[in-house]
């Protein structure tokens, strides 16, 4: 050999002609059965090879690999295990000149079917398949790097190399399930074909460019539909996470979009192939969240909700479009589940977005649910009625796994009016689940302290330190947002309160949304504002207009009690905290059923006499209003009961009548004050007085801008002499349309020290009020630990006096 080797380096041009000696030699061997003939010949070919790098060995190489498909062509275990070394070793050498016209399909197409090798020992058969897999790793590093060569990426090439690959992983699996212990393997087992298999798929999947993911993701899809592996999932998964994690990650999104296209494509197959596909692509979508979604976010979503609302149709009618399946029970469940998986996989993907395509894809998710509105009508019938609830829940169940962990800290821009509406609007809905669906939303939103699970239960705890609540200074995007929203929110809360089918979950919910909205969004006004609310609540429960059950009234009252004791603590008021106390100790005593700890239990305690109760077990508002106006919060705001107004939604909602929706008696006193005398009998509205009063609003508009238009005109216009006398003639008392009769007298000189007094008086009170602003309340939110916060009043929500005003 080193004769040889030293002859063939020194004249390489008879390379050629030693590689077609050597071949006919083998050839002749191989037909002949003496295989020690064909062993030193083979060994004499591989040391040529890896000597010679000259120009000439293109045609050496063609002997070379005519002699090593002889070899494979055998049916002898040991000659193909010997042409597959050798053809591995040629696979390693990089040469120096390419080859035009060499062709590796044969090499393809036999290593393919060294790996499905069945013979019938267990030894022989391993190392058969493992010698197809290092052949075909050696076929993909001669040609992916090789513009040359015939393109390895072309499906007929893929369409043998990937599913070879993955059959010997599968094989694996199936092994594994039967093995005692992996803790048993030997180190013979560790190098197994599934091992190598994986490092193949792995290295193939690396060497991937753009336009050819799509070529090598194909074959596997197929592979998982023909050998039924989408239901177990468990080889689905593994299989795509080897490809999520070997292939580049900027190329993520195109996996996601054959997984999507492979959904679309299976929509009418079983239940359980469709929830495998999802529950892959659930995987997937995490992995891809170090790379890139892709550039259509809202494509994927529209699939998926496309698929879920399919879902909800077949689980209706029992079939996929008329054609017979199986029994409609076991359709239903499997149905179930692959909504699950679904609303699984719509969270998985949100998690990987940014802030601002999370607030595009919740719009997007909100603007699927049907609700009844002025430009939407729900479709009638029993059948459309179910389709459209179920609907409902699992795109809000959708739109909740979104707002998970959804933290923005610009409230307007992640909760934009037509999101809100919408959402607020479902709030209305008859159906409670759909209600509690949308509080949880509220709440996942509201909380970005992570605040909620400390609300988990519902309690008048004494010292509110204990829960370490994160509390943050109110923002003045979130002062705006309140200011544009707030009032929307409370009518919901307080519409909520008073519905029947309310339960346990209900209520807890409420309260969270409650106390959130003190911790996260909450200045002096909206904390009047939730204390207005929750004694309005407390009234709903005490006059009982809408024959709530004994459970639901002593809920409300509970609930009451529970957030007056929390934000009488995080305020910080001395007198506010005792009143609050006071009637928490009075009802331990009197009537501990109207306290959160009798009534949300397992076996709530409740009373059947409520109507009995006496003022002192109540919060009256009256004596907050007094304690906290002393304290430097708006008293007259305190004062005035709070009365949602009626909006078009609530005609729209489904409802049984307007008025059960919201009392539209406007009562002028107090409503809240459980000390009030007898009430004045209420003016009763009809459709002639509300379309009178429309009428008559319009009229006066119609005056009043005519009005305003006069004397606009008159101020461009008129002479300065005449504006004066004007101006003069409404100080004196005149009214400016008449003449004047008379001028007026000028006062007596007794008078004139006082009014320069009195003027005197005015003029130093607004001073004053100008150039000292009123301090901020002493009720401060405080934080976790009693560390006050102040809140420093800006100067546009200063209230100065009428004085001040032009």
């Amino acid at each position: 050999m080193e004769k040889l080797t030293f002859y063939a380096l020194s004249a390489p041009e008879k390379l050629d002609r030693i590689g077609a000696y050597l071949s006919e030699r083998l050839i002749r061997d191989v037909g002949r059965h003496r295989y020690g003939y064909v062993c030193i010949a083979m060994e004499a070919l591989d040391q040529l090879l890896m000597a010679c790098h000259c120009q000439s060995i293109n045609l050496f190489v063609e002997s070379f690999l005519k002699m090593v498909a002889k070899l494979l062509e055998s049916e002898k275990p040991n000659l193909q295990i010997l042409g597959t070394n050798s053809f591995v070793k040629f696979a390693n050498i990089e040469e120096d000149t390419p080859s035009y016209h060499r062709s590796y399909d044969f090499f393809v197409s036999r290593f393919s079917e060294m790996c499905h090798s069945s013979h019938d020992d267990p030894d022989v058969r391993t190392k058969i398949r493992m010698s197809g897999i290092k052949g075909l790793q050696g076929v993909v590093r001669k040609t992916v790097n090789d513009e040359l060569q015939a393109n390895i990426w072309d499906p007929q090439h893929m369409d043998k190399i990937v599913p070879s690959l993955l059959f010997n992983l599968q094989h694996a699996e199936e092994a594994e399930s039967r093995s005692p212990s992996p803790l048993q393997a030997s180190e013979k087992e560790k190098e197994s074909p599934a091992e190598l298999a994986e490092r193949c798929l792995r290295e193939l999947l690396g060497r991937a460019a753009y336009g050819n993911i799509k070529n090598a993701i194909k074959p596997v899809l197929i592979h998982l539909d023909n050998h039924t592996l989408w239901e177990p999932k468990i080889f689905a998964i593994r299989c795509f996470k080897i490809i999520m994690y070997s292939i580049q990650p900027q190329h993520s999104h195109l996996v996601i979009q054959q997984l999507l296209g492979h959904l679309d494509a299976n929509s009418k197959s079983a239940a359980t192939v469709r929830a495998g596909i999802v529950e892959v692509l659930s995987e997937a979508a995490v992995i891809a969240a170090s790379g890139s979604v892709g550039p259509t976010v809202l494509e994927v979503f529209n699939t998926l909700l496309r698929q879920l609302r399919l879902s909800i149709d077949y689980a209706l009618t029992g079939s996929y479009d008329g054609a017979a399946v199986s029994t409609k029970s076991i359709k239903e469940h499997e149905e179930r589940m692959f909504q699950e998986a679904v609303i699984k996989t719509i969270g998985s993907f949100a998690s990987t977005l940014p802030t601002y395509q999370r607030s595009e894809v919740m719009l997007f998710i909100m603007s699927k649910v049907p609700l009844p509105s002025l430009h939407q009508a729900i479709e009638a019938g029993k059948a459309s009625e179910n389709r459209n609830r179920l609907t409902q829940i699992m795109l809000l169940k959708s739109l909740l796994q979104v707002s998970l962990g959804f933290q923005c800290s610009n409230m307007l821009t992640a909760l934009p009016s037509s999101f809100l509406d919408r959402l607020l609007s479902a709030a209305l809905m008859e159906d409670a689940e759909i209600r509690l669906f949308v509080l949880e939303i509220l709440i996942s939103f509201i909380d970005r302290h992570g605040n909620r699970h400390k609300f988990s239960t519902i309690s008048t705890i004494s010292d509110i330190s204990v829960l370490k609540l994160k509390v943050d200074k109110c923002s003045r995007q979130d002062t705006v947002f309140m200011k544009k929203h707030a009032q929307h929110l409370y009518r919901h809360i307080y519409l909520t309160c008073k519905e029947e089918s309310n339960v346990q979950a209900h209520y807890e919910a409420l309260y969270s949304m409650l106390v959130l909205i003190s911790i996260e969004l909450a200045n002096e006004e909206v904390v009047v504002d939730l204390i207005r609310l929750v004694l309005a609540v407390q009234e709903i429960a005490q006059i009982n207009e809408d024959n709530l059950p004994a459970y639901n009234r002593c809920a409300l009252y509970a609930l009451g009690a529970a957030y007056l004791n929390l934000i009488s603590q995080l305020i910080t008021v001395p007198t506010f905290c005792q009143h609050v106390h006071e009637v928490i100790q009075m009802r331990q005593k009197e009537a501990p059923y109207l306290l959160p700890e009798d009534v949300f239990v397992e076996r709530p305690r409740l009373s059947r006499s409520l109507d009995r109760l006496g003022p002192e077990v109540f919060f009256r508002q009256s004596k907050i209003s007094e304690v906290l106006g002393g304290s430097g919060y708006n008293s007259d705001r305190l004062s005035t009961p709070y009365i949602p107004q009626l909006t078009d939604e609530d005609r729209l909602s489904k409802r049984k009548s307007i008025g059960e929706t919201i009392s539209l008696q406007v009562e002028v006193e107090s409503r809240n004050s459980p000390e009030r005398e007898e009430r004045a009998p209420a003016e009763e509205i009809t459709y002639e007085t509300l379309k009178k009063a429309i009428a008559d609003s319009v009229a006066v508009e119609e005056q009043e801008r005519e009005r305003r238009r006069q004397v606009v005109e008159k101020f461009q216009k008129a002479p300065f002499e005449e504006i004066a006398a004007h101006c003069g003639a409404r100080v004196s008392g005149v009214s400016p349309g008449k003449p004047r009769s008379a001028p007026r007298p000028p006062p007596p000189p007794s008078l004139r020290p006082l009014q320069a007094t009195l003027l005197q008086s005015k003029l130093n009170q607004i001073f004053e009020i100008t150039i000292r602003p009123p301090p901020s309340p002493s009720g401060t939110i405080t934080a976790a630990y009693g560390q006050p916060q102040n809140h420093s009043i800006p100067v546009y929500e200063m209230k100065f006096p009428d004085l001040c005003v032009y």
